[in-house]
């Protein structure tokens, strides 16, 4: 391969790159809250805090002899039924039973007129 096309492909590849770390959300307070024994990598030696952020990570240099930058706890969630009848999103089909929409994995409430009874559950996140 000519050196100028593994070049320009490498360039494309540094800018795809980077714009899919870019896409990365930070982590909670909550996702951070980790014994210094129970911190996994997530870093490089020398890190900045914003780099290490910026991937995605958790960072805390006040204990030493630990990582400084480590990987987040995963996002405890729950599903739930959402209250607000008019927050659901149909799920089923006319005349579908209790019975057949649970076997879906979804929620079902026989009221009131004019929304869908069987319906999605919502995931919500919750506390530490």
């Amino acid at each position: 391969m000519d050196l100028r096309v593994i070049c320009a492909l490498s360039a494309i590849l540094v800018v795809a790159l980077s714009s899919v770390a870019e896409g990365k959300t930070l982590p909670t307070r909550c996702q951070c809250k980790l014994a210094p024994r129970e911190r996994r990598n997530c870093g490089y030696p020398g890190i900045s805090a914003a780099a290490c952020k910026k991937a995605g990570c958790c960072f805390n240099a006040s204990v030493p002899g630990v990582p400084w930058c480590f990987a987040p706890k995963p996002k405890r969630v729950r599903k739930v039924c959402p209250n607000d009848s008019y927050a659901r999103i149909n799920c089923g089909f006319p005349g579908i039973t209790a019975k057949d929409c649970e076997r879906r994995g979804c929620c079902f409430r026989a009221h009131p007129a004019g929304v869908p009874w069987c319906f999605y559950h919502r995931t919500v996140e919750e506390g530490c």
